[in-house]
């Protein structure tokens, strides 16, 4: 099924994205063992990266202030930063 889809957006995609898809075509022996995970453990493969999220989000709270007053003030932001993000990868994810 996988591989069906894969030539059906070849032929919609193809030649506007011939990279991608080559790309994934000599890949296709790798790309492959992703389908051999239950489809839970595919989402959260596919739709997270904690670690990212969790970066991507202290960044957005701590570039914008420049200093803080004391250290206590930047760890309670990233801890509610922290906490935001988590939740925010429990959507993403499904898992509650």
């Amino acid at each position: 099924m996988a591989e069906e889809a894969l030539n059906d957006l070849e032929d919609k995609w193809g030649k506007k994205y011939s990279i991608v898809t080559t790309s994934w075509r000599n890949n296709w022996n790798n790309l492959s063992q992703y389908f051999k995970y239950t489809g839970e453990i595919r989402k959260i493969m596919y739709a997270t990266n904690i670690i990212e999220a969790v970066h991507r989000q202290c960044r957005k709270l701590t570039l914008p202030k420049g200093a803080f007053p004391n250290e206590d003030s930047l760890l309670k932001l990233l801890y509610m930063g922290i906490q935001n993000a988590s939740k925010q990868v429990s959507l993403m994810s499904g898992v509650t």
